[in-house]
C-alpha cells in the first residue's frame, strides 16, 4: 500500500504557453461532472489510513470555486487522517481569503505558488497573469489562514531573458520570504503553444550561467539545495511528497491526467476529459522490467543532494550497483564526478551540474548489457 497520493485537477482558467500537463479550460459544469467521476475512482483505488502525503496538483486546483473545492476536499477527507504534509498548487490570481481558509480547514499545510518571474513582459510571454503584487497578496491570504509553508516556482531560460532580469526575479522571490523554491528551466514540449509558435528558450550556455547564478544567490540567502531543482530554507521545509518520487517509492495517482506507480508498474490515466468521464477506472498500465526499475531508481536518487543508499537497491532488487554498473561507476568515481562513501552514492558538486551526462552513461551501460 502506498503512503503517497497525487491528485490531478486538470482545470485552468487560461492555458500557459509552455504547459504540457493535462489541462482543460475551466467550465463549472465540466468540473462538477469531473468531481462525480473522481469520486468513483477515488473510492475504487485509494486506500484509507495509509497516506502520509497528499499533493493536489494540476492544472490549477485553485481554479475550482468554493463549492467545488469543498466537495473535492470533503471527498479526500477520509484519506487525509494520517497525512503529515498536505500540499495544493495555486495560481495566485485565483486565490481568495475564503479559499485559503477552506484549504486550512481541511488540513492543507503546504502551498506551491506559481511565481515564475517578476518581469511583467516575460509573464505576458508565458501567458501568466499574476504579477508580484498578486503573488504577495496570495501569500498573505495563506499566512492569514495559518498556512505558512509556502513554495514558489521560479522559471529561468525564458525567451530572451537576461541575467539581470533573472537576478531581479530571484531577489523579488526571496523578498517574499518563501520557505521553499522550485526551479524550472523552460523546455519546449511538442504539443505546447510555444512549440506551435516556434518560441525557444535561452541557449544552453546562458542557461548554465543562469543556474549558477541561482545557486549562488539562493545559497547566500540561506537556502540549501536538497535536490537538483529544489531549495529549502531548512530541512523541515523539504518536500516530503516529492522526495517519495526521488526515492522511487510507490504512489497512487487519481484523476484525469494523473500517473502513479505500483509494484513494478507505472500507470497513466486518460488525458482526454470526455474519455475519463465515461470510464474513470481506466488506467493505461506500463510494465517496468527490473533493469528499467533499477535505472529509474538511480536516475531519481542521484537528483538528491545526499544521493542514494546502495543498501536500499540491494533490498529492492537483489542487485549491488557496484557490480551492476561497474564501468560507469569506475569512470565517474575516478573523475570525481560521483562520490561513494560507505554505501551512499551521490554526485559531487561538479557532477551535480552535469548529471544528465552521467545518467546517459548508465543508460549506455544498460544498452550494452542487453546486447
Amino acid at each position: 500500500m502506498s503512503e503517497h497520493l497525487y491528485v490531478h485537477v486538470p482545470f485552468c482558467t487560461s492555458i500557459c504557453g509552455y504547459c504540457d500537463f493535462c489541462h482543460v479550460r475551466y467550465q463549472a459544469q465540466l468540473v462538477d461532472a469531473w468531481l462525480d467521476a473522481f469520486a468513483t475512482e477515488l473510492a475504487h483505488f485509494a486506500t484509507i489510513g495509509t497516506y502520509r502525503t497528499i499533493y493536489i496538483g494540476g492544472g490549477t486546483p485553485s481554479a475550482l470555486n468554493l463549492a467545488q473545492a469543498t466537495r473535492l476536499l470533503e471527498l479526500l477527507k477520509p484519506y487525509a487522517t494520517l497525512v503529515e504534509e498536505y500540499t495544493i498548487e495555486i495560481n495566485p490570481e485565483s486565490l481568495s481569503q475564503e479559499k485559503a481558509d477552506l484549504y486550512a480547514h481541511y488540513g492543507i499545510n503546504r502551498a506551491s505558488l506559481g511565481f515564475q518571474t517578476d518581469d511583467e513582459q516575460l509573464l505576458q510571454v508565458l501567458g501568466r497573469h499574476a504579477n508580484t503584487a498578486i503573488v504577495k497578496q496570495a501569500m498573505g491570504y495563506l499566512r492569514q489562514s495559518g498556512i505558512s509553508n509556502i513554495s514558489l516556482d521560479l522559471m529561468y531560460s525564458l525567451p530572451n531573458q537576461t541575467l539581470t532580469q533573472l537576478e531581479r526575479s530571484i531577489d523579488t522571490a526571496l523578498a517574499l520570504a518563501p520557505t521553499h523554491i522550485s526551479l524550472y528551466s523552460l523546455t519546449i514540449e511538442e504539443h505546447t503553444i510555444f512549440a506551435k509558435k516556434g518560441i525557444q528558450p535561452c541557449s544552453e550556455e546562458v542557461e548554465a550561467q543562469m543556474y549558477e547564478q541561482i545557486t549562488q544567490k539562493l545559497t547566500s540567502a540561506g537556502f540549501h539545495r536538497y535536490e537538483i531543482a529544489n531549495w529549502a530554507r531548512s530541512t523541515e521545509y523539504e518536500s516530503a511528497h516529492n522526495q517519495a518520487y526521488w526515492l522511487y517509492a510507490d504512489f497512487d495517482g487519481i484523476g484525469c491526467g494523473a500517473s502513479g506507480k505500483q509494484q513494478g508498474y507505472r500507470y497513466d490515466h486518460q488525458r482526454n476529459i470526455q474519455a475519463y468521464l465515461k470510464n474513470p477506472l481506466e488506467r493505461i498500465m506500463i510494465p517496468l522490467t527490473p533493469q528499467e526499475q533499477i535505472f529509474e531508481d538511480v536516475m531519481m536518487g542521484l537528483r538528491l543532494r545526499k544521493g542514494m543508499d546502495l543498501k536500499r537497491i540491494v533490498k529492492r532488487y537483489g542487485v549491488d550497483l557496484r557490480t551492476h554498473y561497474p564501468k560507469t561507476l569506475q569512470t565517474y568515481l575516478s573523475m570525481g564526478l560521483l562520490e561513494l562513501e560507505e554505501d551512499q552514492l551521490k554526485a559531487s558538486e561538479h557532477g551535480f551540474d552535469i548529471l544528465n551526462s552521467i545518467l546517459e552513461a548508465f543508460l549506455e551501460e544498460d544498452a550494452c548489457r542487453g546486447q
